[in-house]
């Protein structure tokens, strides 16, 4: 599985006639389908004559790799003639129409899906708007739910592609590397071609990032003599003993491709572990005539060698969601792990080609009567994009929803859902329907309550707990700091119900969580210029979509912070405490600086200095009150922030009521942010209730704001603020500058 270094990136030997395909498509097509792919190959061989590639190569290889990859998948004859003619209307001027009346509408419809989904820009330059980005995505997936096999002939476009990539600049490479990592093989993925996944995933890593992908050759390839002896011998064992039981079954090693080794590799860095720790390189695939020899061929590795904890996979009873089957153990063998892959050959070829296997049927074998369940991710997704505002939450549901691990639970009536990985029960709710979101109140997982934020499990069974009338959903779903929600289908319900309330309702709610937010914060702003700031023109509507949900308050806070700190140096020393490097006095040189201890101000804060007789200069808000009513203007001076990687003293203040274990859950969660907690007052008061002082050491005002509503939610917290500035006597003494 792993290719030589020196074949990954070249293109496969040129086969320009067309002797190589007919030999691969007479193994499976009718004699008469042969008669269309061949005509469409002396077509393509006319129109492309005396064209070459930049590689050097005769431009007719380009069509003729595809089309034997898509043989490869055994796809039918016309993705194949389409394979052949799909570069004609664009490098050869040849209309559709002339392709229609010579091969039929089907060709031409699946070479114009390809023609124009070559048009179209998957990553976006450093030019181009995200929301066009976006947009492109959303065309190239919604042409898929119309006809796949236009992306099949895509991604084998963009394999022989990458094979020739070295005849480009190195910034193409580079370019066209990272979308065939963040577009195709996810993509590949999600259609279950792990054929084609795993090649384009090598690919593109050997040109993003070439050093790391010899490394790991070279350490694959050293200890590949020691894994063969030990998968040999573990075969032979194993072999004889399902011989014994009665089952026939193919047994071989499936070795890891690179990229794959090189994700584990860096997974297991985090936890200290290196290449040697890895021992599932080299799996044993076990392929049986059945289903119920499946489970049988368990039975018998079970019984020969111990099963390792929790390793047990079903995925036939439990069918992954684009489609793939097998059973997955893992045992120690020989004083060693070993993962044991158990399948039957139809889930076998199925592995390999995924839905595009569906094809094979069609020309003549069984149906495959689970076609439509193997891609019910996509037609969901269709169905979502009629839902969707826009662009950007199309991408957030492609990003979010699509390409990414899954997790496989239950609802009570024994229904499988699969979700994203993350993904929370507010999100299983209103995937099973909308209603069922806005109408709940609570959820048991395992037949035990759950928060909204716990983060769904394999195998779990999920109880959806309702109230009678549909009071509606919170707005603190679609807080991303508080985590109740992970799937964009969930939140693009969630704003729809606000949305749908009465306008007046939502800027007056609007209204209310902007002061709430500006206030705890301290932060003093125009409002008008924050609604400009998200191109909104009337504030008015700036309003209205804070309450409904379309712009939230963890917006609002990172676009106030970021438009007043100052990117970080690339180079600089990091302190761990303001220090002068943390401040830039304009035009004054490099002056000593220290923060105001009346406002104590942190990056996001609009800022300004006074210079003291004999400190230097003091770093105040600019609406802080000793600023405000300072008589010596010529004193103040123009600052801006400068490392952002100091930390910043802020007061915060907490009201709640006095229980057992409150503190321990406010530091909790302040030490799982990552802030530092310098000093701590408590004030009980004797109506049971109590204010605590809090002085903390933060990055900047988003981090700060992320953590007050993560405080907020603490069981008891009544409110959470940020310390005002108060007057504390003469506004000319030094120690309050």
């Amino acid at each position: 599985m792993v290719e030589p270094l020196e074949n990954i990136a070249n293109p496969s030997p040129q086969i320009t006639d067309f002797s190589v395909l007919e030999e691969k498509i007479r193994s499976y097509l009718p004699a008469e389908k042969n008669n269309l792919v061949r005509e469409a190959y002396d077509f393509a061989a006319k129109a492309h004559s005396g064209q070459m590639r930049k590689s050097g190569e005769p431009f007719l290889e380009h069509p003729l790799q595809t089309a034997l990859i898509l043989a490869d998948l055994q796809l039918d004859a016309s993705s194949l003639a389409a394979a052949l003619l799909h570069d004609i209307p664009e490098d050869c001027g040849v209309p559709i129409a002339t392709i229609q009346a010579r091969f039929g509408p089907e060709v031409a419809k699946l070479v114009d899906g390809v023609t124009k989904l070559g048009k179209v820009p998957l990553t976006p330059s450093a030019a181009a708007a995200s929301e066009a980005h976006a947009e492109n995505l959303r065309k190239m997936l919604v042409a898929m739910a119309e006809d796949l096999r236009v992306v099949f002939i895509k991604l084998a476009d963009r394999l022989h592609n990458m094979k020739t990539l070295s005849a480009l600049s190195p910034e193409r490479q580079l370019v066209i590397a990272q979308e065939t990592l963040d577009i195709y093989a996810p993509l590949a993925h999600r259609l279950g071609i792990w054929e084609l996944k795993w090649q384009l995933e090598d690919l593109a890593f050997h040109f993003i990032d070439p050093a790391k992908y010899r490394r790991i050759a070279r350490l694959v390839v050293s200890r590949r003599a020691q894994r063969e002896d030990f998968i040999t011998e573990a075969t032979e064992i194993l072999k004889k003993e399902l011989d014994k039981s009665g089952i026939r079954a193919e047994l071989s090693g499936r070795p890891k491709h690179i990229f794959s080794i090189s994700q584990k590799m860096d997974k297991y860095a985090t936890i200290g572990k290196e290449f040697d720790d890895i021992h599932d390189l080299l799996a044993l695939r076990v392929v049986v005539s059945s289903i119920p020899d499946c489970y049988s061929a368990v039975g018998v590795i079970h019984s020969l060698w111990h099963p390792l904890p929790e390793a047990f996979d079903d995925y036939i009873a439990n069918p992954k969601p684009n489609g793939y089957q097998a059973l997955h153990t893992a045992v120690m063998c020989l004083s060693n792990p070993l993962e044991v892959q158990i399948r039957t050959r139809e889930m076998q070829f199925t592995d390999e080609y995924g839905v595009a296997a569906h094809w094979r049927y069609k020309e003549g074998g069984k149906p495959d009567i689970h076609f439509e369940e193997k891609i019910g991710w996509l037609r969901q997704l269709v169905a979502w994009h009629r839902e969707l505002s826009g662009a950007e939450e199309f991408l957030e549901s492609v990003k979010t929803d699509i390409f990414i691990d899954q997790v496989f639970v239950y609802t009570p009536k024994g229904e499988i859902k699969d979700l994203p990985k993350g993904s929370t029960p507010i999100d299983f709710a209103y995937l099973v329907h909308t209603e069922l979101g806005h109408r709940c109140i609570g959820a048991k997982v395992n037949g035990r309550l759950v928060s909204f934020n716990y983060q769904l499990k394999n195998g779990d069974l999920i109880e959806i707990q309702t109230s009678k009338i549909a009071k509606g959903p919170s707005r603190d779903w679609l807080n991303p700091e508080l985590g109740f929600t992970r799937t964009s289908q969930a939140r693009e319900k969630i704003r729809a119900w606000f949305k749908k309330q009465e306008r007046a309702e939502n800027i007056e709610r609007g209204r209310e969580m902007l002061d709430k937010e500006l206030k705890r914060l301290g932060v003093v702003i125009e409002r008008q210029e924050l609604a400009e700031m998200f191109n909104f023109n009337s504030l008015d509507d700036f309003m209205a979509a804070l309450g409904y949900g379309g712009v939230t308050t963890h917006q609002v806070v990172a676009k106030v912070a970021a438009q007043t700190e100052t990117p970080k140096p690339i180079t600089g020393p990091v302190t761990s405490k303001p220090s002068s490097t943390s401040i830039q006095v304009m035009g004054m040189g490099n002056l000593m600086t220290h923060l105001a201890l009346c406002c104590h101000p942190v990056p996001g804060d609009n800022i300004i200095g006074y210079i003291t007789r004999s400190r230097g200069v003091t770093v105040h808000r600019k609406d802080c009150y000793n600023i405000v009513h300072e008589d010596e203007l010529q004193r103040l001076v123009k600052v801006e922030w400068g490392d952002a990687d100091s930390v910043y003293p802020v007061t915060v203040e907490i009201e709640s009521w006095d229980r057992v274990g409150l503190m321990r859950d406010i530091t909790t969660i302040v030490a799982e942010e990552d802030v530092n907690i310098s000093s701590v007052a408590t004030n009980p008061r004797g109506d049971y209730t109590s204010t605590t002082t809090l002085t903390l050491e933060t990055k900047g005002l988003a981090q700060l704001s992320k953590l007050l509503k993560r405080i907020e939610t603490v069981k008891g917290v009544i409110s959470v603020s940020r310390a005002g500035a108060e007057y504390r006597g003469d506004t000319k003494s030094p120690d309050t500058k």
